[in-house]
This record gives structure tokens, C-alpha cells and sequence, in this order.
């Protein structure tokens, strides 16, 4: 992340809401600091915000943007158990892991964790998601730099642990794979050598894939 876009991501509540029209907070501050993205389209940073990022940028203050949405009093997701079928789409959608439960199991919300981003109501099946507000000042004045760090560790703590996650899936799949190919006839219901050969050559190739997309990355 180049300077100008460190200090503008710094200055941000990082909620990791979305609406200002970026996947997360620091792909915000690398769109305004490269003139892609205006000031005024946070709203969890509210006005304060917007001064806040306009003496870093040099812009005027602007009004926040309407079509990003409206500056509001801090909430967190609350989720109704009664109603809460364990689905684990609300889990998948949070962006800093706020949200425990297991599948078909009932899922509660860890309020310190919740930035009241709203990324898992829309993805309930069962609107069984509602938000309370839990502290009536809006924008900086309801959200501490202190909240602002815990989410971004947070979100960070949550990438690691999908990249962990998929490097660990990829590399069972591949182990899985190498011990069919160790035995292959014993692994499946072909018996002709010509069929078990191109099996054997597909098998080989996927695994090539993988070990290359490994390495790559």
C-alpha cells in the first residue's frame, strides 16, 4: 500500500462495510488515494470522516454521499435463536468473524467482534438478523479508534485463516489424489487398462494444476 493510501486507510472505522462501493476498507483508501473513489462515501465515518480525509487528500469537505448511504448511530446484529436455522450463511458473509455457530446449529453474535456492517442480513434465509443500536452517536463521535483497530485485526486475522484454510483443502485434495494414483485399479470400478490409463493421466494432470497453483502462489 503506497504512503498516501496508508494514511487515508488509517483514518477509516474500519467496519469493512462495503458501501462505499469497495470490498473493504483498504481497497477504499487505494481507490481515493489513486482519484478512483471520492472522500464523501463512507458512511460509518460520517462527517468527521470526510474532514478527517480531506485534510489528508488536500479535497474540500463534501457532503456525504447520498448514494452510499446515510451516517447512523452504532449498531451490532443481533440473531433471533428461535428462528436461526443454522444455515452458516450469515458466518461465511462476516468479515471479522463476529458470528460462531455450526452448521444446523444455533449462531450468536459476538458483540466486541460486530461492526454493525449489515453484510449478513441480506444473506439470511429467514430474516432471523435484526440490528440494535448500542450507542446513539453516529460516525467518529460512536466509534473509537479503539474499535476501529480490534476490526481491522479482525478482518485481518479472517484472510489469514481463509488462505490457511484453502491451503490446507488443497493440500488434502492432493493427497488424496496421489493415493488413488498409488493404487488405481483399487480405487475404481474400471478394469480396462486403456480406461484406468486416461483416469490415471486426469488424476495426474489436476494434481500438476494444483502443485503449479501452489507454487505460484
Amino acid at each position: 500500500m503506497n504512503p498516501l493510501a496508508l494514511k487515508i486507510d488509517a483514518v477509516l472505522p474500519q467496519t469493512q462495510c462495503t458501501r462505499c462501493g469497495y470490498p473493504d476498507c483498504a481497497a477504499y483508501a487505494h481507490a481515493v488515494a489513486a482519484g478512483e473513489a471520492n472522500i464523501n462515501q463512507c458512511p460509518p465515518g460520517g462527517t468527521e470522516g470526510i474532514t478527517r480525509l480531506a485534510a489528508i487528500t488536500g479535497q474540500p469537505v463534501l457532503p456525504l454521499s447520498e448514494e452510499h448511504g446515510v451516517e447512523g448511530p452504532l449498531t451490532v446484529a443481533v440473531i433471533d435463536e428461535d428462528w436461526c436455522i443454522g444455515c452458516t450463511l450469515c458466518i461465511k458473509a462476516c468479515l471479522t468473524d463476529a458470528i460462531v455457530g455450526s452448521n444446523k446449529l444455533m449462531h450468536t453474535v459476538v458483540e466486541p467482534h460486530c461492526t454493525g456492517c449489515e453484510l449478513c442480513l441480506p444473506v439470511c434465509p429467514v430474516d432471523c438478523i435484526s440490528l440494535v443500536v448500542v450507542n446513539e452517536h453516529s460516525g467518529w463521535a460512536g466509534w473509537s479508534p479503539e474499535q476501529a483497530a480490534h476490526a481491522r485485526e479482525r478482518y485481518l486475522l479472517r484472510k489469514q485463516r481463509l488462505v490457511r484454510e484453502e491451503v490446507e483443502q488443497a493440500q488434502r485434495l492432493e493427497a488424496k489424489a496421489e493415493h488413488k494414483l498409488a493404487d488405481l485399479a483399487a480405487h475404481s470400478q474400471h478394469t480396462d487398462p486403456t480406461a484406468l490409463d486416461q483416469k490415471r493421466a486426469v488424476i495426474e494432470a489436476a494434481l500438476a494444476r494444483a502443485r503449479a497453483k501452489r507454487e505460484g502462489a
